[in-house]
């Protein structure tokens, strides 16, 4: 399936077994499909009189071909002349406002991925496409996704936009797989005008999800519709995504993030700052901009924390109160000291299994290996002894020890475990 005025050229061409396709050409000749958001397809009739007609005589025949070809019930409304759709045409998250390319920090290590992220969205599909973004987290990644979005449905406001994070993408193929819908799925997916999918990286490894990410990159693609990928890593690292995906992610534009220089973190600093309403003595800017390094959210953070302790508490703004902050900013992120719940969570979003499969008492080759790793990421990233470990899982410790060894060893002789491992040691850490 292609774009939405396709889709209606199917539900005519389904309806023809009913209606004189003569009959069918007199009323439909000239409609326009205007939105497409959800459940709810908006169709523009040339005139009042042809509006009324597809109301009351075809609403139902095309509400029924849609269903048939969606696979779910579809509303359909008509408008006439300059109405405007009521329904809105963005799909998934609302962009946020604050999320626009003005508020966006330009400097050497983003210049350009910025450029770029302009360029598709003054002109989606016509130049970069798809769009590959990547760096580590905290860089801006989403702020230039979400920026693109609010560009293109300013200046395309029928545009049917989706934005979704990987993790999401494969958690609703999951449900839709579960409730037998999977024709739904695709057809939200496959009719989108811009497509804007976050931390792509999460559908490596995952064979169902690539298969069907693998059919719905292709349908946008050859119908001539923009995709914007963003992503930890570039796709030659993503040791366990297809080589048939690297490729396609491969065939517009491939941009990188890094981290900021001294010059850019200090203007996202007095940036932060001056638009939250005051000033920061240079040296102050300075303290902080050497500090933190790595983070755009953590500069803004900090900002945002020394205007509380100053303004709630009256602290005067000195270096020791940067300290304060800085130290309480680099820890506040649970992911970098995780429990073995928040571990145990994010093993069970990655392979798509509940906690409590992965703590039952089977021994299931598709319960074994989350039940390792989570053992193996657990001994990692926290202090709990191997017995300790035991208990979590329910399990002696010799079991425990016997699941580390046996991951640590596949790590060394396998790139695909290797892959897997730090993208779940990445999304933990990102909690």
């Amino acid at each position: 399936m292609n774009g939405p005025n396709d889709i209606l050229k199917m539900a005519l061409s389904y309806m023809e077994k009913t209606i004189n396709p003569v009959t069918l050409s007199a009323w439909f000749d000239d409609a326009e499909v205007v939105s497409f958001a959800g459940d709810r397809l908006t169709l523009r009739a040339s005139g009042q009189f042809k509006k009324e007609i597809i109301e009351s005589r075809f609403m139902q025949p095309l509400s029924d071909a849609l269903a048939q070809l969606l696979g779910g019930p579809i509303q359909v409304s008509v408008i006439v002349g300059d109405e405007v759709p009521t329904e809105n045409t963005l799909v998934g998250l609302s962009f946020d406002d604050e999320y626009t390319f003005e508020h966006f920090i330009v400097g050497s290590s983003n210049k350009f991925a910025h450029a770029a992220a302009i360029a598709v969205a003054n002109s989606p599909a016509e130049n970069y496409n798809p769009l590959f973004i990547y760096g580590q987290s905290g860089l801006g990644k989403t702020h230039l996704l979400h920026a693109i979005g609010n560009v293109v449905h300013q200046n395309h406001p029928n545009f049917r936009i989706i934005y979704v994070k990987g993790e999401d993408f494969t958690n609703e193929l999951v449900t839709a797989i579960q409730e037998g819908d999977v024709q739904s799925f695709r057809g939200k997916y496959r009719m989108a005008d811009l497509l804007l999918i976050d931390d792509i990286q999460f559908i490596a490894g995952k064979e169902r999800t690539q298969e069907e990410f693998f059919h719905t990159f292709n349908a946008l693609y050859e119908s001539g519709k923009q995709l914007v990928l963003t992503s930890d890593r570039p796709p030659k690292e993503m040791n366990t995504l297809e080589d048939r995906m690297k490729t396609r992610f491969e065939w517009g534009l491939l941009a990188d993030i890094q981290p900021p220089d001294l010059e850019t973190r200090l203007a996202i600093i007095n940036a932060k700052a001056l638009k939250l309403g005051f000033e920061l003595p240079r040296d102050i800017m300075y303290q902080i901009a050497e500090n933190l390094q790595s983070n755009v959210r953590q500069l803004e953070g900090t900002v945002k924390k020394i205007k509380a302790k100053h303004e709630l508490n009256g602290e005067p703004i000195s270096a020791e109160l940067v300290d304060t902050v800085i130290e309480e900013v680099k820890s506040i992120n649970p992911g970098l000291n995780p429990t073995p719940d928040m571990i145990l969570k994010t093993v069970s979003n990655f392979y798509s299994m509940p906690v409590d499969q992965i703590l039952a008492n089977k021994r299931s080759k598709d319960t074994v290996r989350p039940r390792q790793m989570a053992m193996y990421l657990v001994r990692k990233l926290t202090s709990y002894s191997l017995p300790e470990i035991g208990k979590v899982f329910g399990r002696d410790h010799t079991t425990v020890m016997h699941a580390c060894n046996k991951i640590e060893d596949e790590r060394k002789l396998s790139a695909e475990t290797d892959d897997i491992i730090r993208t779940l040691i990445e999304n933990i850490q990102n909690l």
